[in-house]
């Protein structure tokens, strides 16, 4: 009888343990699809973002003075400071600019790239920044300088964004370098 249990136990044992090793062997399976696959779509955005980007040094360019809209925000304004020579924008375009970001309540300054040597590099109208710009970018010329006031609706709403408080407004200044082929 003893040997019986020893027995029934040994076939447990080995029922187990090859339980044990084909779920491991399927669950590593499963990860090294898994990975492949992610690799795949890492390489297919990282081909995307290529596209557009930024490889050259640019001047830099004194910050703009405050701009705090007299009422409250509601609609998306646009009004160019310096207009552009240069070839128009468009929705797909990959657009190299510099850019001064501001509360429109208060006027404080949140984000910069008046005096960074690169510029920001992004394809208009394809939800890579803020609906405010991908809106409000559209027709600026090279070479130009726009001022956006933006309502929160079209920046991040009722989410805040580092310093940014939720259901904020924004203003940008932003100049328009060129437009990447």
């Amino acid at each position: 009888m003893a040997k019986k249990r020893e027995r029934a136990f040994a076939w447990m044992g080995i029922v187990v343990f090859s339980i044990s090793a084909l779920s491991l062997t399927a669950a590593v399976i499963i990860q090294q699809i898994m990975s492949s696959s992610s690799t795949a779509n890492t390489t297919a955005n990282t081909t995307a973002t290529t596209k557009c980007n930024n490889t050259t040094n640019e001047s830099t360019i004194p910050d703009p003075s405050p701009f705090i809209p007299k009422s409250a925000v509601t609609s998306l304004q646009t009004i160019d400071l310096t207009p552009g020579t240069g070839q128009t924008t468009k929705a797909g375009d990959c657009l190299i600019v510099k850019y001064y970001g501001s509360l429109a309540s208060n006027g404080t300054e949140f984000d910069q790239n008046f005096n960074a040597t690169t510029g920001l590099a992004f394809t208009l109208g394809q939800g890579q920044v803020i609906k405010g710009w991908d809106e409000g970018l559209v027709g600026m010329k090279v070479g130009g300088t726009r001022l956006l006031v933006i309502p929160a609706n079209l920046a991040y709403g009722s989410q805040s964004a580092g310093t940014i408080p939720a259901n904020s407004a924004l203003v940008f200044v932003v100049k328009l370098l060129r437009i990447q082929s």
